[in-house]
């Protein structure tokens, strides 16, 4: 049975990139397949969120890209986390893990 798949809440789309392109560089198909398959494709990313976010990311210096060949000899371009991106990791995975909290706090309450 396959289970209905729930879009990204908003601000969450970021830190999904940098964790996935913290393991290794990848284009931007590749990392909306990863962030897929690594949660059972429960999440929809959209071409019209990837993209735009992944140009963002790269203006703030938090990814750097460079033309490369994919998987099937195609031209893609290859995303890499930068040092000031894995700074940013950090800093929203520890914001995350507060959020996250709270809201099961609240979640919980009777």
């Amino acid at each position: 049975m396959r289970t209905n798949r729930t879009d990204i809440m908003q601000g969450t789309l970021e830190l999904l990139i940098l964790k996935t392109l913290s393991r290794e560089s990848m284009h931007g198909y590749g990392i909306a397949q990863r962030i897929h398959q690594t949660v059972d494709d429960l999440l929809k990313i959209e071409d019209g969120s990837l993209y735009p976010a992944l140009y963002r990311m790269e203006a703030r210096g938090w990814i750097a890209s460079e033309w490369g060949a994919s998987e099937n000899n195609r031209r893609a371009k290859f995303y890499k986390l930068t040092r000031v991106g894995r700074r940013q990791l950090d800093a929203q995975s520890v914001n995350w893990e507060r959020v996250s909290r709270a809201v099961t706090r609240v979640l919980g309450a009777t």
